[in-house]
């Protein structure tokens, strides 16, 4: 029986993806290829119809791998010290901005849970942060307003690497990179609302246990 190879390109269309996100996959050994004398990838259609059914509910895609090529990115630009020049991170000890500091790398890994779910939308890791947010910054006496501030801070950095990666990426699927963006809102605006409701319970059971 003849084998039933298929092109690099040709499973990018099973796919639905770029073939420079196949190229990827490949690479870092989550999708079986072969290689021709020529150097050439080609692939088992039988090997990737398994890999399909495989790791379909892994939501191994573009989203995915793209999200995880930001967190470098993040990483770099929120050691670059442009947080000194936020007024509200003025306010925080040393301990408060190590927390702060890692709050990126938590948003980053709740939105990479996000975008790896399938089917309907779960919020919770998106309230779980804004409610983590709002006690942070209630305990460290800044206002709805700075905390608000604060988390907008992580999202812009977020929203900064992953427009990089977008800008650098040879992927060329609207559709997908759409779609990331649109995920990307509907978590970081749950967030702050989030964070907004839990300051709000904060403020009134403050002045209902203050002085008569």
């Amino acid at each position: 029986m003849v084998e039933d190879w298929l092109s690099l390109s040709e499973v990018a269309g099973m796919l639905g993806v770029h073939p420079s996100t196949v190229r990827s996959w490949s690479d870092q050994g989550h999708l079986p290829a072969h290689r021709t004398q020529g150097g050439h990838r080609r692939f088992r259609r039988t090997e990737v119809e398994m890999w399909i059914q495989t790791h379909r509910e892994d939501s191994l895609d573009e989203g995915h791998l793209v999200v995880q090529a930001a967190l470098k990115d993040i990483r770099v630009r929120v050691s670059e010290g442009s947080l000194e020049n936020e007024e509200w991170y003025g306010k925080l000890d040393d301990e408060a901005r190590d927390q702060y500091r890692r709050s990126g790398r938590a948003l980053l890994q709740g939105l990479l849970d996000s975008l790896a779910r399938d089917g309907a939308y779960d919020d919770s890791e998106a309230r779980s942060l804004g409610f983590e947010y709002a006690s942070r910054g209630w305990r460290r006496g800044l206002t709805a307003a700075e905390a608000s501030k604060a988390f907008l801070f992580f999202r812009n950095v977020l929203l900064e690497a992953m427009l990089s990666v977008y800008e650098e990426s040879t992927i060329q699927t609207p559709k997908a990179w759409g779609n990331i963006f649109r995920k990307i809102y509907r978590f970081t605006d749950r967030i702050q609302i989030t964070l907004l409701e839990t300051y709000d319970a904060y403020q009134r059971g403050s002045r209902s246990n203050g002085p008569a």
